[in-house]
């Protein structure tokens, strides 16, 4: 009779998949994180929009990522965060736009309205423009963001996983999670947000100080 193995920790194996996932993005995408940071910081230093966009779990990254763009920047209630929006949070204008103009036009329309020159993009995607499911091909709506806010000459950053899709090559600076796994691009998409929102806050807080007498440095990340 054959013997049984017992099976692997599901856990262990998942946070294997991640911890590999986390070397690769390393090796490859440090350079291109610290791009974004330096980009997010002359946006903050010339007071520039920032225009969010996200699908899905992305949305909620998207959501998340203005809000420490806005407040977790900041050292101080009196400090000014960098001015940032999401294309998605006002239901009752994207469910207009879906019902009377369709998915795909729900960033672009409100960019030609909302856009203001300089302004920075950024897209969320799991798989960045490609795929597709019952409703067609994914993510467009985000493609056609992307493409107005670059139209416009404006800077634009994109987080996506898998092959990274075309968005990754339509992006001024294009990270790819390179892992075939929704769950761990989505949770490494907010470890990056996290990596990109801490830099710019140190960067933020050593800039102010070296404006100062007495300038030491100090660090947000533990």
């Amino acid at each position: 009779m054959e013997e049984l193995q017992p099976r692997q920790s599901f856990a262990a194996t998942f946070l294997g998949e991640v911890q590999e996932v986390a070397t690769a993005i390393k090796v490859v995408y440090s350079q291109k994180l610290d791009q974004a940071i330096e980009l997010l910081f002359e946006a903050w230093k010339d007071g520039r929009w920032v225009y969010v966009m996200g699908n899905g779990g992305s949305a909620a990254t998207a959501t998340h990522l203005v809000a420490d763009l806005t407040k977790t920047i900041c050292a101080a209630p009196q400090d000014r965060g960098i001015k940032a929006m999401t294309l998605l949070d006002n239901i009752p204008l994207v469910t207009a736009l879906v019902n009377d103009w369709g998915w795909d036009n729900i960033y672009v329309h409100q960019l030609s309205t909302l856009y203001v020159e300089g302004g920075v993009g950024i897209a969320v995607s799991v798989h960045g423009g490609s795929g597709q499911d019952k409703a067609g091909q994914w993510s467009q709506n985000l493609m056609k963001g992307l493409q107005f806010i670059k139209d416009s000459g404006g800077k634009t950053i994109g987080l996506s996983g898998f092959d990274g899709g075309p968005m990754k090559d339509l992006v001024d600076i294009g990270i790819v999670v390179p892992a075939n796994s929704t769950p761990i691009v989505e949770g490494m998409h907010v470890v990056l947000h996290h990596l990109i929102i801490f830099g710019l806050k140190q960067k933020i807080y050593d800039y102010q100080q070296s404006k100062n007498s007495g300038y030491r440095e100090t660090s947000y990340i533990s």
